[in-house]
């Protein structure tokens, strides 16, 4: 649980830099017997090729002002067009206090909301529990992960049940680092998807970016990578197709295409891997139909660079992206998805940076502890409105216990740069999070 602190600090899975660079299946889901090599499953996999895991994350949250960030005389219309909805995040999932929008008008670039307003209280953010088989006598993986999000307050989102990821992987060399995988999976683009899930991130919240980011894909990907063993050094490729690109369900579906096109993303890796310093560096890249618009031929396209340092408990990683969303056809106004209705031409730039330490000291029950802090800073805008500059600034700390226990607690301090007005949307959060 130490090294999983250590490099959730540097976004990725660090440490273990032998396992592919390839999403949760990186940290979680890549046998150690195809570290390097292949397929060939050692003596333990093969007495237990089918497996059950989890997590359940409690919180405890509490925002200001009304728990969402817009104002009360803001009568700007589509209202989410000129405000950041997603600014008052409460947990991992970028699920927020509030999204009501008081009646007013929005166009359906909205968060998830757990319809706390600003009233403290605790929360049930996620029961997960995943099953993954792997048969004795063949080079495949099978993994699918079910959720459920108890949403019981009527100005909340309904609770859920999700079906978040379900996949097949064909590993086909025992000398080689490839993967192919067909079916829901984790983003390629940068690095952040590393940290969807809460037992797995560091702190509780996504950055302001994850929405475009951090989404689960439909369709296929492949991962190879090849070892520079005198160098310390490996070179890696990450590409998909998918029905949708990599942004949240909340912003597009994911569960079908409405063009009957794919989008294309990938990202190409570099890893130095020392004793004690390990960096990864990437440079992501994303082309294809936007899947929110159902007639006409939108495109979306976007870039990314991605870096990760971690040296003597000390960590830095940082992401920076930039996406250009095209207008839909007749003049933006195509029916879109069932809660879009105008495909305005949109373009975003944006980035996060953290820094974090882990202290040295640990015992049978006191495992890790971590602090860190992070600086998030992004840039819109919807055609016909003003540029909307928001940023947070985010510092929290996380102690492990027992290998099964992550304690977590956060500040957000948001803030209104330009073109929207100033609200109170700061947020105390706090997390509990038990493995199996």
């Amino acid at each position: 649980m130490r090294a999983l602190v250590v490099f959730a600090l540097a976004a990725a899975t660090v440490a273990r830099a032998q396992s592919p660079d390839g999403g949760v299946e990186d940290d979680v889901l890549v046998p150690d017997d195809e570290v390097g090599g292949g397929y060939t499953p050692d003596e333990a996999q093969a007495h237990e090729p089918l497996r059950f895991t989890g997590y359940l994350d409690v919180g405890f949250a509490k925002a200001t002002g009304n728990g969402s960030s817009f104002l009360a005389n803001d009568r700007r219309a589509p209202l989410d067009y000129g405000s950041d909805p997603f600014a008052p995040a409460v947990n991992s999932r970028g699920e927020v206090a509030s999204a009501d929008p008081g009646g007013r008008f929005t166009n359906g670039f909205m968060p998830r909301s757990v319809g706390l307003g600003a009233t403290p209280s605790f929360l049930l953010n996620t029961v997960s529990a995943d099953v993954r088989f792997q048969p004795r006598a063949a080079p495949l993986f099978f993994f699918a992960r079910v959720q459920v999000m108890p949403r019981l307050l009527p100005t909340g989102d309904v609770t859920r049940l999700e079906l978040q990821q379900a996949f097949g992987r064909y590993s086909p060399f025992k000398t080689a680092e490839l993967a192919l995988f067909l079916g829901r999976f984790d983003s390629v683009f940068g690095i952040e998807y590393l940290e969807n899930e809460a037992n797995l991130r560091l702190g509780i919240t996504p950055s302001l970016i994850a929405r475009y980011t951090t989404g689960h894909g439909l369709g296929a990907k492949a991962f190879y990578r090849v070892q520079l063993p005198a160098l310390w050094s490996a070179l890696s490729l990450n590409v998909a197709a998918t029905t949708n690109g990599t942004r949240i369900e909340a912003l597009v579906p994911v569960s079908a295409s409405l063009t009957g096109a794919v989008v294309g993303s990938a990202r190409a890796g570099y890893e130095l891997n020392l004793q004690k310093v390990q960096l990864k560096a990437g440079v992501s890249g994303l082309y294809g139909p936007r899947n929110d618009v159902r007639l006409g031929a939108a495109r979306q396209l976007a870039v990314a660079g991605d870096v990760r340092v971690n040296a003597y408990g000390v960590s830095l990683a940082g992401e920076l992206m930039h996406l250009v969303d095209e207008r839909g056809p007749v003049a933006g106004k195509v029916t879109g998805t069932t809660t879009a209705e105008l495909a305005s031409r949109f373009v975003v730039t944006g980035g996060w940076v953290r820094a974090g330490y882990t202290l040295p000291w640990t015992s049978q029950a006191f495992t890790g502890a971590t602090v860190y802090v992070r600086y998030d800073r992004r840039q819109g805008q919807f055609e016909g409105f003003p540029v909307l500059v928001t940023d947070r600034l985010t510092a929290g700390v996380r102690v492990d216990l027992w290998e099964v226990l992550a304690l977590k607690a956060e500040v957000l301090l948001n803030r209104e740069l330009a073109g929207a007005p100033d609200v109170a949307n700061d947020v105390f959060t706090s997390s509990a999070v038990f493995t199996w």
